[in-house]
């Protein structure tokens, strides 16, 4: 059985859920706040969420854990078969990673956590957003899926990132970020009806 470590609040920790369930693989929630305790390190060396055990042996990093769960569990893939095409799902999944849902992640003590950032970052934030929101979208193809005609780990990557993302634009600058992305914008909305994403959505 494996065990998923984290909190719900958590982006990452409902997109590990959520592919789980997509795989159809038996698992136990472990709830474990993101702290620097010694027994969360164990878990997870930065004490980030969410990280998962299996046999006793712990795993952190979404994209390291979903890499085993397709290992796992071939029958329901998330990456295509053909390599160029496996290829550019994870080009994509790696530039709405580091080129917009941590870009927004600059602002999410104040966004989210009553805390505060100063104008620069706020600034530079706005400012990468917006070009990496363009490097997304030239990348995004919806047909009528985030990589094409099936459903992938874009897909799992693009759904619980951008609820973060736009909800962080939404509070630091006033803004629907997704307003000039119809395809990002429609994505969403069809992913939102899966049975997975309605899933861990009932169970927060």
């Amino acid at each position: 059985m494996i065990k998923l470590y984290g909190l719900k609040m958590s982006n990452y920790y409902s997109l590990t859920k959520a592919l789980l369930i997509e795989k159809g693989l038996e698992f136990e929630e472990v709830k474990a706040p993101p702290t620097q305790k010694p027994d969360n390190l164990a878990r997870s060396p930065m004490g980030k969420m969410p990280s998962i055990e299996v046999d006793g042996v712990f795993m952190s990093e979404s994209l390291a854990i979903a890499t085993y769960l397709e290992k796992l569990s071939p029958g329901n893939p998330m990456l295509p078969a053909d390599p160029l095409a496996a290829g550019k799902v994870m080009e994509l999944v790696c530039h709405i990673k580091l080129d917009t849902e941590l870009v927004a992640r600059r602002c999410i003590a104040e966004a989210f956590f009553g805390g505060s950032v100063s104008e620069e970052t706020k600034t530079s934030t706005e400012t990468d957003l917006a070009r990496g929101m363009q490097a997304v979208d030239q990348l995004m193809v919806c047909g009528p899926y985030a990589a094409g005609d099936s459903f992938t780990l874009a897909d799992l990557y693009t759904y619980y990132s951008f609820g973060f993302i736009s909800g962080t634009a939404a509070k630091m600058f006033n803004q629907d970020i997704l307003a000039d992305y119809p395809k990002i914008k429609t994505l969403m909305e069809m992913l939102a009806e899966r049975p997975a994403m309605q899933r861990v959505a009932a169970e927060q």
